[in-house]
């Protein structure tokens, strides 16, 4: 059924617009060849880990899930959430699961964007990671009223627009769960750090935050 209809549907490469997949191995080859651990301009609140530079066709592939309505694009970057999180797995950055649960959390996202995104992209790319994995998602942070948006601010403006603004709700039975807070683009580390710190006030502490890229 897949075949038949990529026949009279074929999927467009959301990176380079060639037609076969929804993001083509040619594409996934401008990424690292496994992730790297990076540092933002504001302290991120956790180790970070990202897959790439936020730039060409990953870039363009993360705007056409956020901006233009590829919602297909979700579960391409849960199989890359994955696969990091495989290595991660196998180099130690992350206990093995036989060892500790693994809680895979999206960082927030507001209620206006998600609307307009018809859901949040990094909550679906999450979910679709978890069922690879053996993780469980928890969509547990969120933003409150007075949140400008981001684009365009300075690191020191997006710290500012920020504080106070995230917020978390308890986790039951994540103290000794692996945390990995999710996210598409590491910019200055704002928003990481205010949900690190968000969620530290309900007893959870973030392993690690992993993003497809960074700026």
């Amino acid at each position: 059924m897949r075949a038949l209809l990529d026949l009279v549907l074929p999927q467009i490469c959301a990176g380079c617009d060639r037609p076969g997949a929804v993001f083509c191995d040619r594409c996934q080859g401008s990424l690292w060849p496994q992730p790297r651990q990076v540092r933002a301009r504001h302290d991120a609140g956790a180790p970070c880990w990202a897959m790439g530079d936020y730039g060409g066709p990953l870039r363009r592939a993360i705007l056409a899930g956020k901006d233009h309505g590829r919602r297909e694009t979700a579960p391409a970057f849960g199989r890359l959430y994955a696969a990091a999180i495989g290595w991660m797995r196998t180099f130690g950055e992350l206990d093995p699961p036989e060892l500790a649960p693994l809680i895979l959390i999206p960082a927030p996202s507001s209620k206006r964007a998600a609307r307009r995104r018809g859901g949040d992209p990094v909550t679906r790319a999450a979910q679709e990671a978890a069922a690879r994995v053996g993780a469980t998602v928890e969509p547990v942070l969120s933003l409150t009223k007075g949140v400008s948006d981001s684009s365009g601010l300075s690191a020191r403006s997006r710290a500012r627009n920020l504080v106070g603004h995230v917020r978390a709700r308890e986790i039951p039975d994540a103290k000794d769960a692996n945390v990995v807070l999710l996210d598409d683009v590491l910019t200055t580390g704002a928003t990481t750090a205010e949900s690190v710190s968000a969620l530290s006030t309900t007893g959870v502490h973030v392993t690690a935050i992993l993003v497809l890229a960074r700026t």
